[in-house]
């Protein structure tokens, strides 16, 4: 699939419904939707984006800016003004066939043309080695790891 299949638009009270639903396998239910982050995904600051395949169902979602962050990151200093934040999600059953780097490009291409940043970052979880591999082949490139507890998080950036 062509990244230029994948179409990013606001998300609509009935895509962040959806979304809230979504159910993952293990080791991934730690992105299962919820219910009560409704009110979130609609918040504007947040720039929450629906994406949208070239069969017009929604196969996920962006969000660009603070809601991209962790607050564990935040603590620690680690994001600032010098890179767009950027944060993911596939519909469950898009994961893990080989659609990744199409859409994380897509979104890539949209925010670098509606924000103009000098660079992406984003904060992934230190076990989701599928996502990050896909990361690596957008090329972004590890930063730092941290966490309270061993490396939870990695800190990646690429620029725009």
């Amino acid at each position: 699939m062509s990244e230029s299949l994948y179409v990013l638009r606001p998300i609509t009270r009935a895509d962040a419904e959806e979304i809230s639903r979504w159910r993952y396998p293990e080791p991934y239910s730690a992105y299962d939707g919820n219910p009560s982050s409704i009110p979130g995904l609609l918040e504007p600051r947040y720039n929450y984006h629906s994406v949208f395949d070239g069969a017009g169902e929604l196969v996920g979602y962006f969000c660009f800016g603070a809601d991209a962050t962790i607050p564990e990151g935040r603590k620690r200093g680690l994001y600032g003004d010098d890179a767009l934040d950027v944060g993911l999600g596939m519909r469950p059953d898009f994961t893990g066939v080989g659609l990744g780097l199409e859409f994380v490009l897509a979104g890539l291409r949209f925010a670098r043309e509606k924000f103009s940043p000098p660079a992406f970052r984003l904060t992934v979880a230190a076990f989701n080695r599928r996502a990050i591999a896909v990361y690596r082949k957008a090329g972004f490139d590890l930063v730092q790891e941290f966490g309270d507890r061993g490396p939870e998080w990695l800190l990646m950036r690429r620029p725009a």
